[in-house]
């Protein structure tokens, strides 16, 4: 263990679990075929473990890090191929600070912010070229889950119908100080060329998917009345989509929930 991991107290606010393993950075890096020359986002560095081995690759890594002495000690290293920025990341204007796409997303992200992290990378997919994010198994779970499946939700539809996910390890609480109190995994996310069903308004389909699994014991219809959609487009909608009114949501594929947005969407 470094130096500086030992030094470091862990903040349970910034939900700081540090990686220690050098195999699973080795995976991690394996994964993101990282080259020299790579232009790569890390959120949540920490004391560096995956940082030194990206900068030492000769990677241009641009590190967000909320955590003052930690960002202060990586800046220490003077690592002309190193760019931090202090604060967080959800606050940042990625664009702005991130001006030359593609870059690599790389990082075992902090757990307690891992979801509102995926939301930001929907909302800047464009800057990613490939993506090697480590979670809690549960969440990991979400994002490969099939529809009809108790796994399946909102991150599943949301990031598989951009993203083509896969899993690259399990990591078990002793490859991290402290350790969790849960199993991680890591995952790759590749941008599809274009997305598993089409989606003409965006924000309205991520409406209806936060409908459709806002309340899972409903039916769809149920769902969607309670999430404010009228009755009668409703009935027309599932209608025109051969979708039985006591079907329930979490039996759709992406397909039909990005159809079921637009048919509703006609109808307003």
């Amino acid at each position: 263990m470094s130096d500086e991991l030992t030094a470091h107290r862990p903040r349970k606010r910034f939900g700081q679990n540090f990686l220690r393993a050098p195999h699973v950075v080795d995976q991690i890096l394996a994964a993101a075929e990282l080259a020299s020359g790579d232009r790569v986002v890390e959120v949540g560095p920490g004391p560096g473990a995956l940082t030194d081995r990206m900068l030492a690759a000769g990677a241009e890594v641009v590190a967000f890090e909320v955590d003052r002495d930690l960002a202060a000690a990586l800046e220490r290293r003077n690592a002309g191929n190193l760019t931090v920025h202090q604060g967080d990341v959800l606050k940042a204007d990625w664009p702005a600070l991130l001006p030359a796409p593609p870059y690599k997303l790389i990082a075992n992200l902090p757990y307690n912010i891992s979801s509102q992290v995926l939301f930001k990378i929907l909302d800047h997919r464009l800057l990613f070229g490939r993506l090697v994010l480590m979670f809690q198994k549960e969440v990991g779970d979400r994002l490969l889950a099939a529809p009809n499946t108790r796994d399946y939700g909102i991150l599943s539809v949301l990031v598989q119908n951009w993203f083509d996910v896969a899993r690259v390890v399990k990591v078990a609480p002793g490859c991290f100080f402290p350790p969790p109190k849960v199993e991680s995994v890591v995952l790759r996310f590749d941008p599809r060329p274009q997305p598993l069903a089409p989606v003409t308004d965006e924000a309205a389909f991520r409406r209806l998917v936060k409908a459709v699994f806002a309340q899972r014991r409903k039916t769809l219809r149920n769902g969607l009345l309670g999430a404010g959609y009228e009755p009668d487009a409703v009935d027309h909608a599932l209608a025109a989509q051969q979708l039985p009114p006591t079907v329930r949501g979490e039996t759709l594929t992406i397909a039909q929930m990005a159809s079921l947005t637009d048919e509703l969407s006609n109808l307003n």
